[in-house]
């Protein structure tokens, strides 16, 4: 039986991308419109955070102990000791109002990235993979909202969703040289009434998404069926990670209001939730790979 427990007091606006740091033991999620990165160590309820200087898309966990951070229009790392922001590489988009949103290492330490059209159903963003030598590559375009990026336990599929359409797709990925293969669509979330937002798997490659307009979880098994459903006690929920000490707690963040559609006036709308019992562990998290 699942139990659901709201992990602190802190309510985001738009809480995103929560990852779990399994050598620290630390739990790091954003705050995307109040430009915040959040860290807490469950065990010893030791909190900080860090303001950032635009609106964040995601976060990643770094070989050196920094962390990647998508930025409205770029890459940077954020030192957690100084808190200084170094850019690594900058993102040129198409038109006005558009920004990077969520993004997951893969399975070589590359870090794959989506952007976001703000205020307006256009097909204006793409999908981006950067490296540490700060080389941004365009792996695909012609989206609104990019959402649940990530990978299969083994690297050979990249998952992504344009959350406008309600379909999750699937590439084939190279993991050793980043290539991509052609889209198809593994899941269409439609028939749940809800579009996808983030999203990861677990070991036994299940992927779990938010339907962030039904306030439930979602598990889908490798050949795309629907596993599972869990009810969540808010309206719209966007990222699950899986953290604790046996990466068996699956922690997924909520939105209070969105600055665009989502607003939800529930006093638990914007928590950070732990989610037990699912009976599935998580993978450790992969690290940008920004050490030789």
């Amino acid at each position: 039986m699942t139990r659901i427990e709201i992990v602190t007091p802190t309510r985001d606006q738009l809480g995103e991308c929560p990852l779990w740091d399994d050598q620290a033991q630390a739990l790091y999620w954003i705050d995307s419109h109040a430009q915040l990165v959040r860290r807490l160590v469950p065990a010893s309820g030791a909190y900080r955070e860090w303001h950032l200087p635009t609106a964040i898309g995601s976060i990643a966990l770094c070989d050196s102990g920094r962390l990647l951070v998508a930025l409205a229009h770029g890459f940077s790392y954020l030192d957690l000791e100084s808190g200084e922001v170094t850019p690594l590489a900058g993102v040129t988009h198409v038109a006005e109002r558009i920004r990077l949103n969520d993004g997951r290492t893969d399975r070589a330490g590359r870090f794959v990235c989506g952007s976001l059209v703000m205020g307006r159903n256009e097909p204006l963003a793409a999908l981006y993979q950067v490296d540490a030598r700060g080389r941004v590559q365009q792996l695909d375009q012609g989206f609104a909202i990019s959402n649940a990026i990530c990978f299969s336990p083994d690297g050979q599929w990249l998952y992504y969703t344009d959350s406008r359409t309600r379909k999750i797709l699937r590439y084939a990925y190279d993991s050793a040289s980043g290539r991509t293969g052609q889209p198809t669509v593994w899941v269409d979330t439609a028939p749940l009434n809800s579009a996808a937002d983030g999203a990861t798997v677990d070991s036994e490659g299940g992927l779990w998404t938010a339907l962030v307009e039904t306030g439930q979880m979602a598990r889908f098994l490798p050949d795309g069926s629907l596993a599972r459903l869990i009810a969540m006690p808010v309206r719209h929920v966007t990222c699950p990670c899986f953290g604790g000490p046996d990466l068996d707690v699956l922690y997924v963040t909520s939105i209070s209001n969105s600055g665009n559609a989502l607003k939800d006036e529930h006093p638990d709308a914007g928590a950070l939730f732990a989610v037990h019992g699912t009976g599935v562990r998580g993978l450790r998290e992969v690290r940008f790979a920004d050490q030789p």
